[in-house]
């Protein structure tokens, strides 16, 4: 294996490592608002001015979309969201960027964190309420929705604003195959 392979599995290691960590952060968080705060029983927790920790119980996906209220919803939601986490989880470790490694393993540990609990509760557990006043300009969400969203901005920034695709600008995918199968152009000084 080559250095630059070396390298580029290290840093698919790293980003299975920051799942790991987003998916245990999102769980302890959740145990701590069901458990020693007992959110589920108070319902609303006020901590800062525009900030509360409210108890919600989301029994769909993104904004409350395609709601799972019986048993077969549910699993198939379950399914389908854990299609997609192997989906990601394959991505990332085809991807030889450092950083949208990163943002897959954002997602992934998001996914899996919300994922663990519709397979526990039936729903993803819910809980920062960010707000002006009364004025909400998002739902109720919590870690494992936050570290999606960056993982998704950062896809989606990557795509749109950095070309760095480009292997004489990127060494790690110098050992990459161009479409004709044959090997990226070596790097000149």
């Amino acid at each position: 294996m080559s250095v630059l392979s070396q390298a580029v599995w290290k840093r698919r290691w790293m980003g299975l490592g920051l799942a790991i960590v987003i998916f245990v952060l999102d769980q302890l968080v959740k145990w701590s608002m069901i458990g020693p705060l007992a959110l589920r029983e108070k319902r609303q927790i006020e901590v800062l001015p525009f900030f509360d920790l409210t108890w919600a119980e989301n029994y769909g996906v993104s904004l409350g979309l395609f709601r799972a209220d019986s048993m077969e919803q549910q699993m198939m939601l379950i399914g389908v969201t854990g299609l997609i986490a192997v989906i990601v989880f394959v991505w990332m470790l085809r991807e030889k960027n450092g950083w949208d490694i990163a943002a897959l393993s954002l997602i992934l540990g998001g996914a899996l964190g919300n994922i663990r609990d519709r397979v526990n509760y039936g729903y993803v557990v819910d809980y920062a309420d960010l707000h002006i006043g009364s004025f909400r300009p998002f739902l109720i969400f919590n870690l494992a929705d936050v570290a999606i969203t960056f993982g998704v901005i950062i896809i989606l920034a990557r795509s749109f604003f950095f070309s760095d695709k480009d292997p004489m600008k990127d060494p790690s995918l110098l050992d990459a195959k161009d479409d004709t199968g044959e090997s990226a152009p070596e790097k000149t000084a």
